[in-house]
């Protein structure tokens, strides 16, 4: 398999290269504003833009035709809200050492005096919907936006695909892999030119592999943990925290494993509260999964949802929500006819540019938003 990304032995990330743009050594976290602000010429004149067009309408035509024949419904979402999916970086911070949760944005919200966050996920609403009756699973293709500063995976404005259902979250998982397969599957039925503009014929029949549904090997945190520390013989391996899991990781473990990586039971107070807590070893950790793309990240993290009003209760309590804010998620679970779910949430463009082997995220997003410009 060509790599995407090449985890160096001094910690820094090469770049393998496609077929429009040459390998490089070592990539650059930093953000090119220039590239943003001459944007307009370059989707005049670069026609990789034509084919990225192309390659988008058949994601967004793939996923909403597979939810379709899922009998999945379509939700229509809010964008602000004070519910926030990761509230441990905002709330948490005085009863958590370490935790992965992402920033939300803040905004001023007409003459409130509490401030709102715009959402860095659908997922919450998506589980209310599932309260309304007849209803058993939701999706949307919606933004989010993450106080992050943008790199070259990261995008401070970017699209979600998520889903909840009343599923198990092993059927959750057959679902992620069913929906990327359909997709590859699609854009290999009918976008194979614009594929090919990219990837060379072997990167090809990687995506085939996953049209097959062959791709990803399963793992737990922990094991991931001692494939790296295996690995590097690095000692801060040893301590089954995410604090030391980060993009050099993620590519490093998945070069180990020439594969996706399927990583399951994350440490429970380190990932988003809204994860149901299992038992493993004596220890708890959370009931999710990510899934590592190859020689690259992340491009879709999911779990299954805390299961009663008591485990919810016993997070926000460590997690310091403002409990006036989460009242109808918290309502959720006193209703007699709740039902357990499963969701995740596919990160658009983290997907594209791991399809296509793009070198920055930002050179597969077409109008791209990130910390330091808003052009075009």
């Amino acid at each position: 398999m060509n790599p995407l990304y090449i985890a160096n032995p001094d910690h820094t990330l090469g770049y393998g290269g496609n077929k429009i743009y040459k390998p490089l050594k070592k990539i650059s976290g930093i953000i090119a504003t220039n590239a943003f602000e001459n944007r307009l010429s370059e989707l005049r004149e670069n026609k990789f833009w034509y084919h990225i067009v192309r390659i988008n309408h058949r994601i967004n035509k793939a996923a909403n035709d597979y939810f379709n024949d899922l009998g999945s419904q379509f939700a229509l979402l809010p964008l602000t809200t004070r519910m926030i999916s990761s509230p441990g970086a905002i709330y948490g911070k005085e009863h958590i050492d370490y935790t992965s949760d992402t920033v939300p944005i803040k905004l001023k919200w007409f003459d409130l005096d509490r401030d709102v966050f715009l959402a860095e996920s659908s997922q919450i609403y998506l589980e209310l919907y599932l309260m309304i009756n007849g209803i058993d699973s939701v999706y949307s293709i919606y933004n989010s936006f993450r106080k992050e500063p943008a790199d070259h995976t990261h995008l401070s404005e970017f699209h979600h695909i998520e889903y909840e259902g009343k599923v198990s979250q092993a059927e959750n998982k057959k679902i992620i892999l069913n929906l990327l397969a359909r997709i590859a599957k699609e854009l290999l039925s009918h976008n194979k030119d614009d594929l090919a503009f990219f990837l060379e014929d072997d990167d090809i029949d990687e995506l085939k592999r996953l049209a097959d549904k062959r791709l990803g090997k399963e793992i737990t945190f922990e094991q991931a943990l001692d494939i790296l520390y295996m690995a590097t013989k690095d000692e801060k391996y040893k301590k089954f925290s995410t604090q030391n899991f980060g993009t050099w990781e993620e590519v490093k473990l998945t070069s180990e494993l020439d594969d996706m990586a399927i990583i399951s039971e994350f440490p429970l107070y380190e990932v988003a509260f809204y994860h149901a807590p299992i038992s493993r070893s004596g220890s708890q950790v959370a009931e999710n999964t990510d899934f590592i793309w190859p020689y690259y990240r992340e491009v879709v993290g999911c779990g299954h949802r805390v299961r009663s009003l008591d485990e919810l209760l016993k997070k926000a309590k460590v997690f310091n929500l403002p409990l006036e804010d989460y009242k109808y998620y918290l309502e959720s679970r006193k209703s007699k006819n709740y039902k357990e779910t499963s969701g995740f949430g596919v990160g658009w463009e983290r997907l594209l540019q791991g399809m296509l082997k793009m070198p920055y995220i930002y050179s597969a997003s077409t109008f791209p938003r990130v910390h330091s410009t808003i052009y075009p």
